[in-house]
């Protein structure tokens, strides 16, 4: 196998949970090789350079192994590097940690009055 395409690559190797998730992305340009949008339908080959765009982050990989069916999350290694800073990922963790706050267990849902007084902390730290 000397080219698979870029969709069915990113699927395999999960990056993607489906298939038509990584169609879409390509499609959307959140998907580039050498700074290039790619098509779905782009044919990738081993030693390419993946710039993939989610949300905050920017997450690239290198191609070192092609494949077509989707294999398990332990083999990823033997077709993919992750070229990704550590940075992006801490950009990551960090705009998912601002989404909510920590509440210990069995405590229930806050109050009314602890609501609000969440919610005043949060304007206060932004």
């Amino acid at each position: 196998m000397e080219a698979v395409r870029i969709d069915k690559w990113l699927w395999s190797v999960r990056i993607f949970k489906t298939r038509t998730k990584a169609t879409e992305a390509c499609k959307s340009n959140n998907v580039r090789i050498e700074d290039i949008p790619v098509k779905p339908s782009r044919e990738i080959r081993i030693g390419e350079e993946i710039t993939i765009k989610f949300g905050p982050i920017i997450r690239k990989v290198k191609v070192v192994n092609l494949l077509e069916k989707r294999i398990a999350a332990a083999k990823v290694p033997y077709y993919m590097e992750d070229l990704t800073p550590e940075d992006e990922y801490v950009k990551l963790k960090m705009t998912k940690s601002k989404k909510f706050e920590f509440r210990d267990r069995g405590l229930g849902r806050p109050t009314k009055k602890q609501r609000r007084d969440i919610e005043k902390l949060k304007k206060i730290v932004r």
